[in-house]
């Protein structure tokens, strides 16, 4: 009993760190694209290297830790994500930070998929949503103070301090880590790992996150996405025949047999699809239209934050008592709601209105994202935790990255894609007309009304 906490201590630490830098970017985006003359896609892909890198090697990741133990990579993790942070810190070109957000991403694969593994290992099964909601605050927590930290950073400091934030709280995490953690799974011996599967689904999911993201950048773009797609599809069908007849599957097909499992992670899946560009659309809102400075956008940002801090541990507390299922649903309700009544914010929409909304939108993910994550790892045997971690976080990311290109497929239905690009790219150089203003909030509603039916959808899946 002792150990679980001493388990939630050390994990704490990990995911506060992946927390902050999940949101340092999305208020100061513009800026730093703007410090280092990036264009709107090289923009994106800040944010989107980050996310490739740790959705590709997710899998890996969580196989190794079913082979090897999972305090081992975890530990290993925290240094990788220290050094990717220590590297940003010095890009000197887009390239450069796209390639060290990469490193970080991968480092973060580690963190990610361990920190849930190592929490369900030592925590017993009635008390598991209390002990997972205790660890998204720590996450939610450092995604608050990004948001905070970020815009107070750049309106004293160069945006490079952005990422020294990481350094020293990723030196003392690897050090603690090291010195508390011990390994209490059971490491599944006398297997081998499957080179072969990996190579394929690592072709397969880099072909449709890449698809996703060049999707985003207009009709010029169309040929590589039809590529990327023909390139996925064939590898899907390659990787589950293969997997089906190897002895050692990296990704156990018996898993999707698992009827809660299933659910719970497409649920996931459609509600981080719906909510992962919402933070970004509504920090470009309150500096375009409402006409804020980045850190008074990130101060308004915070009920956000704070509902899911407060909804989080008290859902996951209750679900451990009554049942995941019903939880999972009214927060997915809230959710639809919220995002729903956000589709009509405008230029004259009163600030209230927005705060509330936004207090709604964290109050129903919170709700929902706690029991959620119980729902699924209490579904799988123990020597498939790592994978099943691997998964339920593949299909959050994969989520996460349809919903912030379909935000700029979206916008750029309603408005010329050049305007949605030097918004995402310069927010300070090219000042919008108030013309240009209108346009977005429509473009804004149009987004926000679509990802609130993916929402629904996810309802839907849930009941099912």
């Amino acid at each position: 009993m002792k150990y679980k906490w001493v388990v939630l201590t050390v994990t704490t630490v990990g995911v506060l760190m992946a927390g902050v830098d999940s949101r340092i970017l999305i208020v100061g985006l513009p800026q730093v694209a703007y410090a280092l003359k990036a264009d709107a896609e090289q923009a994106v892909w800040f944010t989107q290297a980050y996310l490739l890198a740790s959705t590709i090697t997710l899998l890996l990741i969580g196989r190794l830790t079913d082979l090897v133990g999972r305090v081992k990579i975890y530990n290993v993790g925290f240094a990788i994500f220290t050094v990717g942070s220590a590297l940003a810190s010095m890009a000197t070109s887009p390239t450069q930070l796209i390639i060290f957000r990469a490193i970080q991403g991968f480092g973060s694969a580690f963190l990610i998929t361990n920190s849930v593994a190592i929490i369900t290992d030592a925590t017993p099964k009635e008390e598991l949503g209390l002990s997972l909601g205790i660890n998204q605050i720590a996450f939610r927590f450092g995604a608050m103070a990004g948001l905070t930290l970020s815009g107070l950073v750049l309106s004293v400091l160069d945006w490079r301090a952005l990422f020294y934030i990481n350094i020293p709280i990723g030196i003392f995490g690897t050090w603690w880590a090291h010195r508390r953690l011990k390994e209490i799974s059971h490491a599944e011996r006398g297997a081998s790992f499957d080179f072969l599967g990996f190579a394929i689904f690592t072709v397969f999911l880099s072909s449709l996150l890449l698809a996703l993201t060049f999707s985003a950048y207009g009709i010029a773009e169309y040929p590589a996405v039809f590529g990327f797609v023909l390139s996925a599809s064939a590898t899907l069908v390659l990787f589950i025949l293969h997997e089906r007849r190897t002895k050692h599957p990296i990704l156990d097909p018996k898993l999707f047999k698992i009827r809660k499992f299933v659910g719970g992670i497409v649920s996931l899946a459609l509600n981080a699809t719906a909510f992962g560009g919402v933070m970004l659309l509504l920090s470009l809102y309150l500096q375009i239209v409402k006409g804020l400075n980045v850190f008074d956008s990130g101060v308004r940002l915070l009920p956000f934050e704070l509902a899911f801090l407060i909804a989080g541990p008290v859902s996951g507390r209750l679900s451990d008592k009554f049942g995941q299922r019903k939880f999972m649903i009214l927060g997915l309700t809230l959710t639809s709601i919220s995002l729903f009544l956000l589709s009509s914010i405008g230029i004259n929409t009163p600030s209230h209105y927005v705060v509330t909304q936004m207090i709604i939108l964290g109050a129903g993910i919170g709700m929902f994202s706690s029991p959620n994550m119980s729902y699924i790892m209490g579904s799988v045997p123990e020597e498939r935790r790592g994978v099943a971690s691997a998964v339920r976080a593949i299909f959050f990311n994969v989520g996460f990255t349809i919903s912030l290109n379909l935000a700029v497929l979206v916008m750029s239905a309603t408005i010329p894609y050049p305007l949605v690009s030097s918004i995402i790219s310069s927010i300070d150089a090219v000042p919008l007309q108030f013309s240009e203003k209108v346009l977005f909030s429509q473009a804004l509603g149009h987004t926000l009304f679509c990802m609130c039916m993916l929402n629904a959808a996810a309802i839907i899946t849930s009941l099912i």
